[in-house]
């Protein structure tokens, strides 16, 4: 049994995830210790044993150490890729509710399903625009297409938001399954077309929204940058707002998003996105740095010819690619220093 050590690196719930994606591919069993020892609240929470039991059910799992706050996991799949109908709530998963991100419940199964022999349908009930995890504008807006263009297919259909700390949004993915992967070569990202972005809120007045989007655009108009910004009331059972930006560029798209919060100004809120969204831009890079952890795994499946310019190395991306070459992906590199521009690739 492959041994992954869960404090390693970054020493996120991002090791876990990447463990139970390539223990499923490659059918190793693996065993995961020491899952977030060092966060404030260590071992599985919410959303990452909702990932374990959704990583389990598509590969008929046997699991041990599945409960809220264990530090270690042994998984080991049965079968192979068990293509259907699922749907998973992290409420399930909690006591007294949850709003854990349904998006890494998403990536954790997504490249499994899709190299999976036929279709599925994937139901996600939480939090699907909550701190600290890729909400779900970008995974539609951003992550998606970069796979399309590897030969994913899938569609996602964002019927009801989900806020913290209430949750309750819901999520419908359809994938195609059957996918033959390509490599994708993103070392150059082409001219900036435009911006596109989506000024949201949820049982707040409309000010807010319209005070981002007034804010963002002053912004980028500064730096000779046109937008296209919507503000929109969205459908949530709970309360949240934030903004959402795209960059899309004529090769590749980057996203950016800040949650607004109380005591944080709406034109905060944006300002904080458009730094973000700039400081991208102004590296050259195609991948922004959210993305660059997020194709790690999809590369190593693609094999040689994969390459990427990334805006930023994170710790994730570094530690993405440790989990991989623990399960024999040798290939993948980085070049370049944490926190600096760099370039991810697969080696021939």
């Amino acid at each position: 049994m492959l041994e992954i050590n869960g404090a390693y690196g970054e020493g996120g719930g991002q090791i876990l995830r990447s463990a139970l994606t390539l223990a499923i591919l490659t059918g190793t069993a693996v065993r995961i210790v020491d899952i977030r020892a060092n966060r404030s609240r260590p071992g599985l929470r919410p959303q990452h044993l909702t990932a374990v039991r959704a990583a389990a059910a598509i590969s008929v799992a046997s699991v041990d150490g599945d409960e809220l706050g264990s530090l270690s996991l042994s998984f080991v799949p049965q079968q192979s890729v068990q293509p259907g109908n699922y749907r998973f709530d992290v409420t399930d998963a909690a006591r007294g509710g949850s709003a854990g991100a349904v998006t890494l419940v998403l990536q954790t199964v997504l490249l499994p399903l899709s190299l999976a022999s036929n279709a599925s349908a994937v139901s996600l009930l939480g939090g699907t625009a909550v701190p600290m995890s890729p909400a779900v504008p970008y995974i539609e807006k951003v992550y998606l297409p970069t796979l399309f263009e590897m030969g994913f297919r899938a569609k996602l259909e964002h019927q009801l938001w989900g806020f913290y700390p209430q949750g309750r949004g819901e999520v419908l993915v359809e994938i195609r399954g059957g996918a033959v992967l390509r490599p994708l070569d993103l070392s150059e990202r082409g001219d900036l077309l435009r911006v596109e972005g989506l000024a949201f809120a949820a049982k707040l007045p409309s000010h807010i929204p319209q005070r981002m989007t007034n804010r963002a655009r002053a912004i980028l108009r500064d730096a000779g940058i046109e937008t296209q910004i919507v503000p929109q009331h969205v459908p949530s059972s709970g309360v949240g707002t934030g903004l959402f930006l795209c960059a899309r560029y004529a090769d590749t798209q980057a996203g950016f998003l800040c949650l607004g919060r109380r005591g944080l100004p709406s034109e905060e809120v944006a300002e904080i996105v458009c730094r973000a969204l700039l400081e991208h831009h102004r590296t050259g890079a195609a991948v922004d740095p959210h993305l660059g952890d997020q194709l790690v795994l999809p590369f190593a499946v693609a094999g040689s010819g994969c390459r990427a310019t990334v805006s930023r190395i994170t710790g994730h991306l570094l530690t993405n690619v440790w989990v991989a070459q623990q399960f024999g992906f040798e290939g993948l590199r980085v070049e370049g220093a944490e926190d600096e521009p760099g370039l991810v690739y697969v080696d021939a």
